[in-house]
């Protein structure tokens, strides 16, 4: 009597149903999985025998043959033990096949039957449920994360013999209850009032928070370049409901979800190191899994030390930046993964840190000073819409009790910003522009257009400047930001003065 039951597979972001047929054939007692398994899933065949016995059931002297479909997906992971055991039970006679109808199932087997976290849930419940499946039997640690789809009956599974006694209909498992959102206050490690001086770069970071801009801070060791970049996420807007479904479905596939929160409500913040490699940085591997990129999606990337990362590291950075979005191709295939995040970058402007500070003498060369800089190409540089220069903040203000603007204060105003962004996107046929950052040129040419005084500023700026067309619709894009700040449904020729005091002072070829 063959037997069928259904899992799930993660490829990318997505979901994919996987059937796990079980039969058996004439030959010697043995356990023989095929369907494209690896290591771990061939593993599988010792936890599930040692798990079923430990179940208090007699696992079948056969030669069972475990077919997982399509063949043609690769199938990684320990999340297939579950469904191979319920076929193994199901086999032998234990359950009927219609005691499984409607149901699928994911979940590692510890050797005595417990049923262990299983990455990728999250993808998995979204797939089980847009294939029709009303319920999904999950371990009891993941059962708030597959909660988080609607409409999907979860159940809590603690250990092989708990799912035998439900199924058989001896001891029922109640369905999950999510429990009910308390809305926590957002989490501000570090408050832009305890932090001295600065307001211009604190005003830069505002804009950028404002529209989904990206930054470049450059100045001297000890200026506050690494504590400003870590103030942004608490000036950033809330994420909705799909925001925070979308990072959490790149969490979960990363296996990086932080125990006992089902759903990530805060902006990501990361922040490699910069020996890191292209591979952790974009994502890939054999088996491709998101990179920093991804894992910052909806949030803030933060880059210290930017000229430090490898130049292969950083130009891979180039199309992601503008496709909000990173491809990694192999023999087997291509997959995508969302990576609509904000650069925040931060760099000494030389070797020694000191070239142009007010207090301490620079004692590089000229020519080092140069090399330095050019390790960041021009067309990296050109898609970051702010350059800001972070100089010391003298001793005065340091010492000094007076506080500046909160955070919460900033976040009301950057918020407000995004509201009027949400407003004005509403009529897009896509969906991909959430924020002025998002904007392509036939978005620009609709949403920023300039009066006579700003065409006039933008024709000198474009000569003196020697501005790319890259430039010159990232600029537009940024001075949109500045005049939705103040409430400005126009752009003013000061909305522009101030989006081109963002460039950088020096253009590095």
């Amino acid at each position: 009597m063959l037997s069928r039951v259904y899992s799930c597979a993660v490829a990318g972001l997505e979901g994919v149903i996987v059937e796990v047929e079980v039969d058996y054939t004439n030959g010697l007692p043995a356990v023989v999985i095929v369907g494209l398994p690896d290591a771990a899933v061939q593993e599988s065949r010792e936890r599930v025998q040692t798990a079923v016995k430990n179940a208090g059931l007699n696992f079948p002297r056969h030669r069972i043959v475990v077919n997982l479909s399509p063949a043609a997906i690769r199938k990684e992971g320990p999340a297939y033990d579950l469904p191979i055991a319920l076929g193994v039970i199901i086999l032998a006679g234990y359950l009927p096949q219609e005691s499984i109808a409607g149901a699928m199932f994911v979940g590692e087997l510890s050797l005595d039957g417990i049923v262990r976290h299983t990455r990728g849930v999250l993808p998995m419940a979204a797939a089980a449920r847009a294939s029709g499946f009303t319920r999904m039997f999950v371990p009891e640690s993941d059962a708030g994360e597959a909660a988080l789809i609607p409409d999907l009956e979860v159940y809590p599974v603690q250990s092989l013999a708990h799912l035998y006694d439900h199924l058989a209909g001896r001891r029922l498992i109640q369905p999950y209850q999510p429990v009910e959102d308390s809305s926590e206050p957002l989490f501000v490690p570090t408050d832009f009032a305890e932090i001295k001086g600065q307001e211009h770069v604190k005003r830069a970071l505002e804009v950028a928070a404002a529209g989904g801009h990206n930054v470049l801070m450059t100045g001297s060791p000890g200026a506050g370049k690494t504590l400003l970049a870590r103030a942004m996420p608490g000036i950033l807007p809330e994420m909705s409901i799909e925001e925070s479904l979308d990072v959490t479905r790149i969490y979960s596939v990363a296996d990086q979800l932080p125990a006992g929160t089902p759903l990530i409500k805060q902006r990501p913040f990361r922040a490699p190191h910069h020996t890191i490699s292209h591979a952790g940085l974009v994502g890939g591997g054999n088996i491709p899994k998101p990179g920093e990129i991804s894992l910052a999606h909806r949030g803030v990337l933060f880059l210290d030390e930017f000229p430090e990362f490898g130049s292969r590291v950083l130009e891979v950075m180039r199309q992601p930046m503008e496709d909000k979005a990173v491809t990694i191709s192999r023999a087997k295939g291509s997959l995508t993964f969302s990576a609509n995040f904000q650069l925040i970058a931060a760099m000494n402007p030389c070797p020694c840190g000191y070239y142009g500070d007010s207090q301490k003498a620079c004692t590089c060369a000229p020519a080092v000073v140069t090399k330095y800089q050019k390790r960041i190409s021009g067309p990296l540089l050109d898609r970051i819409d702010i350059h800001i220069e972070v100089p010391r903040v003298d001793y005065e203000k340091l010492s000094g009790e007076r506080l500046g603007e909160s955070s919460a204060a900033i976040r009301a105003r950057v918020q407000a910003a995004r509201d009027a962004q949400t407003r004005r996107f509403a009529s897009l046929a896509s969906a991909e522009v959430a924020a002025n950052a998002d904007m392509r040129i036939g978005e620009v040419r609709q949403f920023c257009k300039l009066n006579a005084e700003g065409q006039s500023l933008m024709r000198a700026a474009m000569s003196q400047l020697n501005l790319s067309a890259r430039a010159y619709h990232r600029i537009l894009k940024l001075s949109r930001t500045i005049a939705d700040l103040a409430g400005d449904a126009e752009i003013q020729s000061s909305h522009l003065a101030e989006a081109l005091q963002y460039r950088p002072k020096i253009m590095i070829g």
